[in-house]
């Protein structure tokens, strides 16, 4: 499954798109952009999901090689991720 959403022209779509399929909350999620600032691919994307005080956070891209997964502590501002994500709206 990983390297068929990895494949993919939105990865970080795809990621939101199976965790919901694998029954994780997508209001609970966090991704970042597919794109650099100038428009080229993202060296890495991250995506989260908070459930209670932790986090599942995932890195993938090709800086990352295979996919990695840690659960973390959450952020006491109820996030999962540092920084800038872009908006789950599909």
């Amino acid at each position: 499954m990983v390297q068929s959403v990895a494949a993919g022209p939105d990865t970080g779509r795809a990621y939101v798109d199976a965790l919901v399929a694998a029954g994780f909350d997508k209001a609970a999620m966090q991704v970042t952009e597919n794109q650099s600032t100038v428009g080229n691919a993202a060296e890495s994307m991250q995506f989260s999901v908070r459930w209670g005080d932790e986090c599942l956070i995932g890195q993938v891209g090709p800086s990352t090689g295979q996919p990695v997964a840690v659960v973390m502590p959450g952020l006491a501002a109820g996030r999962c991720l540092v920084g800038n994500t872009r908006p789950i709206d599909w």
